[in-house]
């Protein structure tokens, strides 16, 4: 039997997987993923909209005045999450300040 994390790395070479250990270890070329936040809102952002006002324009030709405001509500609460960077982290630390624990 195998332990848990404590010698993975002297049980996988008892084993026969002494080979197999490179794989295991960090590599410096590592995709560079700094915009990738960037090209995501920038992608998904206008396909968003479209459907948003799609949608909004097809409650209001069916004369569904509320279910158009409770869809506008829901699409604006997600398009500041989506459009803001950093709210969710903000609106977190907030809630825990709020319920009286410390966010560092």
């Amino acid at each position: 039997m195998l332990p848990l994390l404590s010698s993975t790395t002297d049980a996988l070479a008892q084993a026969g997987g002494a080979d197999l250990l490179h794989l295991a270890a960090p590599t410096q070329e590592a995709p560079d993923t700094g915009g990738l936040a960037d090209f995501l809102r920038g992608f998904f952002g206008p396909l968003f909209l479209v459907i948003v006002s799609i949608v909004a324009v097809f409650f209001l030709f069916t004369r569904e005045i509320t279910r158009f405001a409770q869809f506008i509500i829901l699409a604006i609460f997600i398009g500041i999450v989506f459009y803001v960077p950093g709210i969710i982290e903000v609106i977190a630390v907030a809630l825990a300040r709020a319920m009286g624990v410390s966010a560092e």
